[in-house]
């Protein structure tokens, strides 16, 4: 993913946002096996899943839950249940990536990019401000459609993610859901290990910075590497006929970013502004928020793999200046820009996550 020189500065068509319809959320054949798995009953398997690649519409996943949550021994605590036995193999490439990066924040920030190999129907943030970062799930359906213990599987397999980087004993600052609680509280304390709250204004784990930018002792670069790099492939595979953010995600990232705005994404999509940040919203996300992380991903790369002046990197991000550039990069990473370059020479830092 790295290149040796900068993106050019001439105007970029970017990639064809046409085709096929937008899909529903779908959800990969891995991970509804490690739900169906992770329960006592094991509600059985679906010879239809050739491979753990093959998608599930969301509407057959959530049927999925439906009949995992009517199982004799199910209950209000199933979800925690489902996110505490999952096993790599469950979030197929992503569990993979997570298992070979270098820090906790790089297993978040992989997370938020390649989140929809394993599901469209929520969307996985990082954010980082005053010593903390929140790692945030948000669903990209209504409330209606995704049972509590859903999303309280999500948010457990995160902690359990992160406990295969940083030990099992490791524990978040903090967790929060958005739902309120329906069964008791001593599970949640017994698993997370840190105050739970429940009708609260999102679901997140809060984690300290330094736990977050800890590295590994030992760390494979090149394996993580192939890693990413089929999980790249993947998610080009899954945006050409994916959902609105996808599509703008994957424009965004040959577009020059100086002048970017909506319009011209919508009008490849065929869509009038209004409902292009129509749909945005509804699938969890904004324009901003898009544009956002496109700036920081390219930022990261020209970090990365140049030795240009910061005065010269702003500009091929849409940033005004230097100093708009410290004070953004210092937002997203938490450090500025030139104590993030001075521990990543060119060309040998792991891609962006």
């Amino acid at each position: 993913m790295s290149t040796a020189e900068p993106p050019s500065t001439t105007a970029l068509t970017g990639p064809s946002l046409t085709g096929p319809s937008l899909t529903a959320p779908s959800v990969t054949a891995s991970y509804a096996l490690a739900v169906l798995s992770a329960t006592a009953e094991g509600t059985g398997g679906s010879g239809s899943w050739a491979l753990p690649t093959d998608r599930l519409e969301y509407g057959e996943m959530r049927a999925l839950w439906d009949e995992v949550l009517a199982a004799r021994d199910a209950g209000p605590h199933t979800g925690l249940l489902v996110g505490d036995r999952i096993r790599p193999e469950g979030l197929h490439i992503l569990g993979h990536l997570v298992l070979t990066c270098a820090s906790l924040a790089d297993a978040a920030q992989a997370a938020e990019r390649y989140h929809p190999l394993v599901s469209q129907a929520g969307t996985v943030t990082l954010d980082r401000r005053d010593g903390v970062g929140r790692i945030g799930y948000r669903p990209t359906v209504g409330p209606p459609a995704m049972h509590p213990q859903q999303v309280e599987a999500v948010v457990s397999s995160m902690v359990r993610a992160a406990r295969w980087i940083a030990g099992d004993d490791w524990t978040p600052l903090a967790v929060s859901f958005a739902h309120p609680r329906a069964g008791t509280a001593e599970p949640y304390a017994r698993f997370f290990g840190c105050p739970v709250t429940f009708d609260a204004r999102d679901n997140a784990v809060t984690v300290a910075d330094a736990d977050l930018d800890r590295r590994r002792p030992l760390y494979d670069p090149a394996l993580n590497a192939l890693h990413r790099a089929y999980a790249e492939r993947l998610l080009q595979q899954l945006s050409a006929a994916g959902t609105v953010a996808d599509r703008v995600r994957q424009w965004l990232e040959r577009a020059p970013l100086g002048d970017a705005g909506p319009e011209d994404p919508a009008r490849q999509l065929n869509l009038s502004v209004r409902t292009l940040r129509r749909a945005l919203h509804a699938e969890g996300t904004s324009w901003r928020a898009l544009l956002d992380t496109a700036r920081h991903g390219r930022a990261r790369r020209l970090l990365e793999t140049t030795v240009l002046p910061l005065d010269r990197i702003a500009p091929l991000v849409g940033l005004s200046g230097a100093t708009a550039l410290v004070r953004a990069f210092t937002r997203w990473e938490g450090v500025p820009p030139g104590a993030y370059r001075s521990r990543c020479r060119p060309g040998s830092c792991e891609p962006p996550g």
